[in-house]
């Protein structure tokens, strides 16, 4: 009678604790799905320009606390949009790193507003040996001849190098705009973002002179400014302007006045004075 009386408490207690196990659990899958949010995110990397479709997005559960503002938490309004910038795989799509709604995709749908792209013939010591990547930033200098003029001695052209334009963003790289790579590509050509000030210059100075990449930090925004190089200054040839001399300044020495003294001759030891008729005269000896 006891044996059956234990069995059947132990037999309640389990039941019992199951269903407090299935209770918890339940509450925790409830509270747990109230706490989460469906995001889009990457399924897979995707390089600027690239028109969306469903099998670069997926959707997770994102904590609801910490949602990055201009997230999507519906798939279909990402159809056909066109990425301005990179995404990895499993990072959140962002309103920010898409173009507006319309755009096409390809190389044009990056090109910032007021913006150019140009491209350039390059190979690998002007391509800066590969390394202007995507993202990165470069100065171009032009390499040609500077036109003495006919006020000049002689009539031939000198060498001159120059920095032309600053702080040029590379949009690609050959047919390549992805910007996650740090491994050097060497290309024919180049692809540059430019005012359309700036693509007039570039234009004109590949069309008078060589070109080349000078890679800069990305971070530097102040400007140089240069008068560029010739032969002459490079081998150490060209005369420095001569400064004017500057007039020359004599103390000026004032002469001590000399005093003239009109030599008096000494008086005699003996003088007289003579009386004739209305004249007064004296007479020394």
């Amino acid at each position: 009678m006891k044996n059956v009386r234990a069995v059947v408490m132990l037999l309640v207690a389990a039941v019992a604790g199951l269903g407090a196990v299935g209770m918890a659990s339940r509450w925790l899958i409830d509270k747990s799905s109230g706490m989460t949010t469906k995001v889009a995110v990457a399924s897979l990397d995707i390089n600027l320009g690239q028109r969306l479709n469903p099998e670069f997005i997926k959707m997770v559960d994102w904590p609801a606390g910490s949602i990055p503002d201009g997230a999507f938490s519906d798939a279909q309004r990402l159809d056909g949009r066109v990425m301005k910038n990179s995404a990895l795989r499993g990072e959140p799509i962002l309103e920010g790193k898409l173009t507006p709604v319309g755009t096409q995709g390809g190389l044009s749908a990056v090109i910032a507003e007021g913006k150019r792209a140009i491209t350039v013939r390059v190979n690998d010591v002007i391509g800066v040996a590969g390394f202007a990547l995507p993202g990165n930033y470069v100065d171009i200098i032009v390499s040609t001849q500077q036109d003495k003029g006919a006020d000049s001695k002689t009539s031939k052209d000198e060498s001159i190098s120059k920095i032309v334009l600053e702080k040029i963003l590379v949009l690609a790289v050959a047919q390549e705009v992805g910007r996650d790579e740090t491994k050097p590509k060497v290309v024919n050509a180049v692809t540059l973002e430019v005012t359309p000030e700036e693509a007039e210059k570039l234009d004109l100075a590949r069309s008078v002179g060589t070109l080349s990449l000078v890679l800069r930090n990305q971070v530097e925004l102040k400007p140089v400014v240069t008068a560029g190089v010739t032969k002459d200054v490079l081998l150490g040839e060209a005369k420095q302007p001569e400064r004017p001399a500057a007039p020359s300044v004599h103390p000026v020495v004032k002469a001590k006045a000399r005093r003239v003294v009109t030599a008096q001759a000494a008086p005699r030891g003996d003088c007289v004075g003579v009386i004739t008729g209305t004249q007064n005269s004296h007479e020394c000896f």
